[in-house]
């Protein structure tokens, strides 16, 4: 097992002492920022009507990690995933994205985060380059930029000859790495993925893996849900175990494995915070949606 990478880039913002003078005129005076999360919640609560799917979840994502949440079905990961991404309101705490309040500036927040759900987002009856071009005109991207951001973002995952094929044609690791080129094309700062090797075979899922290393070498910001405790050991510098709506615990995989003794994998880490809940956990929504996607892949 190799030891994800240490983040590498630097805060979004830092400054220490910082003065400056035009003339006699001090313009900047000792300011001391310390430089904002690339995602954080406080006190995050959300219901569907008399059931609490997240109860006062605080949690901060540093700039330039990958970071996992894990959890059982119904732990509430996908909800809040959902309000960062500003497909659900925030009712109760706050969240941001680099600072940025994603309930009072959310058209600014969503230029910041790039998105793949769980469910599947491309159209199988469009082409890799119309599906991706389809996203950089739900983005905004300027309608000069779009032709060569498209093109970039499929090459950096490795799919222009299959470009101008229907999506239908792609295996389910091309289709989650057209997805990936999707959320890429906007070029945000912190990526989220819900459980994105769900039902890939070992090579797509490897392919995906080399894919998210490669964004987090170039320093974005990771934040992925996965059922997959070997998927979080090797792609993750933190993790955070979720149940019954509230963060459990967080740390590293080392050292939320110290904790319970030199012999624990994350596995027993899981179970330890969550009970059986890995096989069991959930509603039947979630276990057939999980089953759907992964059908369509594999």
């Amino acid at each position: 097992m190799s030891t994800p990478p240490a983040p590498t880039r630097a805060p979004a913002v830092e400054c220490a002492g910082l003065r400056y003078r035009f003339g006699d005129h001090v313009a900047v005076d000792g300011v001391e920022p310390t430089g904002a999360p690339a995602v954080e919640c406080a006190g995050l609560r959300y219901r569907f009507g008399d059931h609490v799917a997240i109860d006062g979840v605080d949690l901060d994502v540093r700039t330039g990690e990958m970071f996992g949440l894990l959890g059982p079905n119904g732990a509430g990961k996908t909800t809040t995933i959902r309000i960062l991404t500003t497909l659900l309101p925030v009712v109760e705490g706050e969240a941001r994205v680099f600072g940025l309040d994603v309930s009072a500036s959310p058209m600014q927040a969503r230029r910041l985060v790039g998105y793949v759900p769980q469910q599947l987002s491309a159209d199988g009856q469009l082409t890799g380059r119309e599906n991706v071009s389809m996203f950089a005109r739900l983005f905004d991207v300027p309608r000069r930029e779009r032709a060569d951001r498209v093109a970039e973002v499929l090459d950096a995952m490795n799919l222009q000859e299959a470009a101008d094929r229907v999506a239908a044609t792609y295996s389910g690791g091309m289709v989650r790495r057209l997805e990936l080129a999707q959320a890429l094309v906007n070029r945000p700062r912190v990526l989220i993925l819900d459980e994105p090797t769900i039902g890939l075979d070992p090579v797509g899922r490897d392919t995906v893996w080399d894919r998210l290393r490669s964004l987090q070498a170039e320093g974005i910001t990771v934040l992925l849900t996965t059922h997959y405790m070997e998927e979080a050991e090797e792609l993750c510098n933190r993790v955070a175990l979720m149940h019954r709506g509230r963060i459990r615990a967080v740390g590293t995989p080392a050292e939320l494995e110290a904790r319970l003794g030199p012999e624990a994998t994350l596995e027993d880490v899981f179970r330890f915070y969550a009970g059986d809940s890995l096989e069991e956990g959930g509603e039947l929504r979630d276990v057939r949606s999980t089953r759907r996607v992964a059908r369509r892949l594999g």
